[in-house]
């Protein structure tokens, strides 16, 4: 039997990197989108090529009818769920005094309550596989950024849900990965991006492989790791 993952906001940039590299590890995968729907056809097509099963679901993720669709489809396909990775997210720079209410709800929808009722949705087949959840938290949860405070609350929020979950739903592990200069804003300059670069430690920004691959071992080979979240982000975290 194949195992199975899901891989919410899986059409672009990270969520495809993940959906590619556990197909390439003979994962079955789900691949969750909202709008793209060519991009997630296209990484659909990539899955499969590589000798597994892929099917794309829509939903909105700020809307809780569309969740229990996407979780009823998935429900319905697999009994068992070996990976849930909760990747989508609102990354919409606004100032603080103009955060109004709705642009707050729409971002803790997305980001935190989207990935909480997914876990919960798919509770029971991932029990059922001893499985794993993954949640893309960010660097932001505890440096946030000018102009970003709705998603800087949001990622916090979604590091205890992490640390809630490993405690509570044992033996189904939970796990956050907090990326950082992976993947770059299309709204970056370049001058903006340069300056970000030359933080970190490393040099150099990294690839949303990076964190395919670390979703990856976390599936296959780290079975002992539970309620943490580990930065893929060059050392940047470790500055002040």
């Amino acid at each position: 039997m194949r195992r199975t993952a899901v891989v919410t906001g899986a059409a672009v940039r990270v969520g495809r990197a993940v959906s590619l590299e556990l197909a390439r590890h003979g994962f079955d995968v789900a691949l969750h989108y909202r709008s793209s729907q060519a991009d997630a056809e296209s990484a659909a097509a990539a899955c499969r090529a590589l000798g597994v099963e892929a099917w794309t679901v829509r939903a909105d993720l700020a809307e809780p009818s569309d969740i229990d669709g996407l979780v009823s489809a998935v429900r319905s396909r697999w009994e068992r769920l070996d990976v849930l990775v909760n990747n989508a997210s609102l990354f919409q720079p606004l100032a603080f005094e103009k955060i109004d209410l709705e642009s707050w709800d729409r971002v803790q929808a997305v980001n935190v309550r989207a990935p909480f009722l997914l876990s919960q949705g798919l509770l029971k087949p991932l029990t059922e596989a001893r499985g794993l959840v993954v949640h893309l938290c960010d660097i932001g949860a505890d440096r946030p950024v000018r102009g970003y405070a709705h998603y800087s609350v949001s990622k916090a929020a979604l590091v205890m849900l992490v640390k809630a979950m490993a405690v509570e739903l044992a033996p189904v592990r939970t796990l956050g990965i907090s990326p950082g200069q992976v993947a770059w804003p299309p709204d970056y300059s370049e001058e903006k991006r340069a300056k970000l670069a030359a933080r970190i430690p490393l040099g150099r920004v990294g690839e949303p492989e990076d964190v395919a691959r670390l979703v990856r071992f976390a599936a296959l080979d780290g079975g002992y790791l539970n309620g943490e979240v580990i930065a893929v982000d060059g050392g940047l975290s470790a500055r002040y």
